[in-house]
């Protein structure tokens, strides 16, 4: 088969209602390569993002026993509903972890950075139809054609997938997979795909896919929380909001915490974190001491750092979570992209909103250039593009094991700084070079 017979042939099985709701994407003619030591690498990964998001909850409960600085549960607690904190101290069960762990990777000239960690990740069921499709048209691709179905039913052996309002994009995908469980794994339990309202028959297990900061639109949540806390169903990923933030790469980096990394993470697994998750400010306005200064910055203050120059400012500004603004590309502020005045705005505002909202300060990496061909959905001929990756590792932490399902390639045009599912992005399963 022909790279554009290829092509068409992966645009000719999607599904007639699609993956995503009113969303397509570039197609390739074959899955995105990468070498086999790069592959290695992301299946080592798995396991050692399973310990950091482990240190993770452990820190979190530490602090708030006091067994830790209380600084950090009182950090992480910001802005989170009352109600809902005190159900996470209350009912957080020791190494009760979203078993679903997708971290962004930029894929750099010298291996790929980690922007950030997802655990209520979309995509699911669109790289477990792309591993399938690419696979049956005779590509070999990382987790094999049933890879990500399997991690899947390994993590939920049946029962409700529960679907938001917001996330409703997600929705066909998640028919799609649950259909397909069900299709190849048939028994007494099956796999059902629900809305967010109250119910009186959920399964002993459930799948939550929707925000935590979008409880108050999720009528489901109270009775959801009400059964988990009473033992009646298992959720995952677990109610815990502290695990949903993204300032827990800046603790990572915070010194004061780096016996606490060392010693839960392991020495092997802390140093190999520490060469892919990037350097993290927690954006904090309290003064520093006149002798101290922001590490890596060589500033005494933020206002000092509102002065540096855009080929100075190398930084991504994050809300850290709980906000509407916390996901895909939004309330994502390209630093170097900005002009004085509006770089000083920004920063300004960040550090007011620390008190309800903390933001993070991450250093930016450039991503390598690929060259790749695409097929639209609505042309018969291939173009070329050149772009930017972002790998999409999906890792399955079932009791005993970590796998690695599959991953996604998510191929940006050149010009693009933030990479993720735009409609001119191609997207692909993730294939392993031959030996």
């Amino acid at each position: 088969m022909s790279p554009v017979e290829t092509a068409r042939a992966v645009r000719d099985a999607l599904p007639d209602d699609g993956l995503f709701h009113e969303k397509d994407w570039r197609i390739s003619p074959r899955p995105f390569e990468i070498s086999r030591r790069l592959a290695e690498e992301i299946e080592k990964l798995g396991y050692r993002l399973m310990l950091f998001v482990r240190a993770c909850d452990q820190l979190y409960r530490l602090s708030a026993d006091g067994r830790q600085p209380t600084w950090v549960a009182g950090l992480l607690d910001r802005g989170k509903p009352p109600e809902l904190v005190a159900w996470q101290r209350a009912h957080g069960v020791a190494g009760d972890i979203p078993q679903v762990i997708r971290p962004d990777l930029i894929l750099t000239d010298d291996g790929f950075t980690i922007a950030e960690v997802d655990s209520v990740p979309g995509g699911i069921g669109l790289t477990a139809w792309l591993n399938k499709t690419y696979a049956g048209l005779g590509h070999e691709v990382l987790g094999g054609a049933d890879g990500m179905t399997r991690g899947f039913r390994d993590i939920l052996p049946g029962g409700d997938i529960i679907v938001s309002d917001e996330a409703a994009t997600y929705r066909p995908e998640m028919e799609w997979l649950a259909a397909e469980l069900n299709a190849k794994f048939p028994g007494d339990t099956r796999w059902r795909v629900l809305g967010a309202e109250p119910r009186d028959d959920w399964q002993p297990r459930a799948y939550r896919f929707f925000e935590l900061f979008d409880l108050a639109n999720v009528p489901a949540s109270g009775p959801l929380m009400a059964a988990a806390a009473s033992g009646a169903v298992s959720v995952t990923p677990p109610f815990k909001p502290a695990l949903e933030e993204k300032l827990w790469f800046a603790l990572f980096w915070i010194k004061p915490l780096e016996q606490f990394w060392r010693r839960e993470l392991g020495a092997r697994a802390f140093l190999a974190l520490r060469r892919v998750i990037p350097f993290t400010w927690l954006l904090d306005p309290e003064p520093l001491p006149r002798h101290a200064v922001l590490p890596r910055l060589d500033a005494q203050s933020w206002d000092d750092v509102a002065e540096f120059s855009q080929k100075s400012r190398r930084f991504i500004m994050k809300i850290s979570g709980f906000s509407e603004l916390a996901w895909g590309s939004r309330g994502v502020v390209v630093a170097f992209d900005l002009p004085q005045s509006k770089w000083k705005s920004e920063l300004a505002s960040a550090l007011a909103d620390f008190p309800h909202r903390p933001h993070i300060l991450q250093e930016f990496h450039t991503g390598r250039l690929v060259e790749e061909s695409f097929l639209a959905l609505d042309s018969e001929s291939l173009e070329p593009m050149r772009g930017r990756v972002r790998l999409c590792p999906y890792f399955f932490v079932a009791p005993k094991s970590v796998t690695c399902g599959g991953a996604l390639a998510t191929i940006c045009p050149d010009d693009k700084k933030l990479l993720h599912g735009m409609r001119d992005a191609i997207l692909a399963p993730v294939g392993v070079a031959p030996r």
